[in-house]
């Protein structure tokens, strides 16, 4: 009971705080009408003198707006009163719209900025969304993202992920008055290799979150005891039996032993790719490259059979960074790049390893693929993020044209 009478109480001591508010705000609106009476006045002379009957405001709260008289001919015809036409919808150009390197260029045709068309334009709005339709009128559902303020009859959108087949563009002129309509929407092409890790693949070890892979070590505590032991175990004697358990059986794809490995989700059978990997600050030891799937075996290590590709680079007791193929390696004279761009051209056999931050090949493989390819990596102690939805960039042709021939 006494509960209820508290809470009472507030509520009383609530309405009580805001009774008196309102009343200040009603002394402050007579006030304001009080200050505004005298400045009517004068107004109201000056309109009178003009031939134009003005309506005097009542400070009374009934009071009522009185129907005034239309002004004369001969008075009205002094004031200049025009009425600024909406702009037109601008027409895109699509002769000198471009896709290069995750960008988009949208280009259009100028309004007219005579009278008749609107007057001058003060500037441009556009808008655009990720559709896997080729048809801009029928996309349905997609949000637009809007560039607002565009003072040309040009705007190039950079930084974009391809993950869709196509990006549909509109784009509309604003004056003065009022935004003009959309123009007609054009859809441009975005074709890029977009892949995610195949987490069915990833070794016990292996968390995969997103676009990033992380070793995770069970049954130690930190990674000193594994640090410590790796130097004094060998491949051979650290893979567990091949004879299959129970849990075994059930992830049977999974990579094992010394194999920290994970595999793409996405064939390469035709064409060319590219996509990029950055290692994060607490990484160790890692390899990146191409793999047939099926001839990748659970225990293999990528770049130690004929059906992989791989660049490894480690930091571990000291740098290095070398390309394996067929259980060969070459030792690259290198700084260990803090981004690899991968670039595979299927039908001509290229697999080329760019360190993009520096703009230089690091190694470049030729070969002859005979079955699908699927993106490849292994991450001993720390993380890997990768990129996707990447064309393949515009500095790749410079490598293509002076390094093909076999390196290895």
């Amino acid at each position: 009971m006494e509960h209820q009478k508290e809470a009472l109480r507030r509520i009383i001591s609530t309405l009580a705080s805001k009774n008196e508010e309102l009343h200040h705000f009603l002394e402050s609106v007579d006030n304001t009408v009080a200050g505004l009476q005298s400045p009517v006045g004068i107004c109201s002379d000056s309109f009178w003198r003009e031939g134009m009957l003005f309506c005097p405001v009542r400070s009374c709260w009934s009071s009522q707006i009185k129907h005034c008289p239309l002004p004369t001919k001969k008075n009205f015809s002094r004031y200049d009163i025009r009425l600024q036409k909406i702009p037109g919808s601008p027409e895109i150009d699509t002769s000198r719209c471009a896709v290069r390197d995750n960008a988009i260029t949208v280009a259009w045709q100028p309004i007219g900025e005579t009278a008749e068309d609107g007057g001058p334009i003060e500037r441009y709005e556009l808008e655009y969304r990720k559709t896997n339709c080729d048809n801009p009128l029928r996309v349905t559902g997609a949000c637009w993202e809007k560039i607002c303020d565009i003072r040309n009859t040009e705007v190039t959108i950079s930084g974009l992920k391809f993950d869709t087949l196509f990006v549909v563009v509109r784009v509309r002129a604003r004056n003065k008055a009022a935004a003009g309509e959309f123009s007609e929407p054009v859809a441009m092409e975005t074709r890029a290799f977009n892949f995610g890790f195949d987490a069915a693949t990833a070794h016990a070890e292996l968390k995969v979150q997103g676009d990033t892979i992380t070793w995770e070590p069970q049954g130690v505590k930190g990674h000193e005891a594994r640090l410590r032991s790796k130097d004094n175990k060998s491949s051979r004697g650290s893979t567990p039996s091949p004879h299959k358990t129970a849990e075994s059986r059930v992830r049977r794809e999974r990579f094992a032993g010394e194999s920290y490995t994970v595999l793409g989700d996405q064939d390469m059978n035709k064409g060319c790719y590219y996509w990029e990997l950055r290692p994060l600050d607490d990484w160790k030891s890692l390899s990146v490259g191409v793999a047939y799937r099926g001839n990748l075996g659970r225990f293999d290590q990528l770049g130690k059979s004929a059906g992989s590709w791989c660049l490894f680079a480690s930091q571990w007791l000291q740098s290095s960074l070398a390309a394996k193929h067929n259980n060969r390696a070459k030792a690259l004279d290198w700084q260990l790049p803090r981004r690899i761009g991968i670039y595979c051209d299927y039908d001509h056999g290229d697999l080329l390893f760019v360190d993009v931050d520096r703009l230089c090949l690091l190694h470049s493989f030729k070969t002859k693929f005979v079955q699908p390819l699927v993106p490849a990596f292994t991450v001993w102690c720390g993380s890997i993020t990768i990129a996707t939805g990447l064309q393949v960039p515009s500095f790749m042709g410079t490598f293509l044209e002076t390094h093909r021939t076999p390196s290895q």
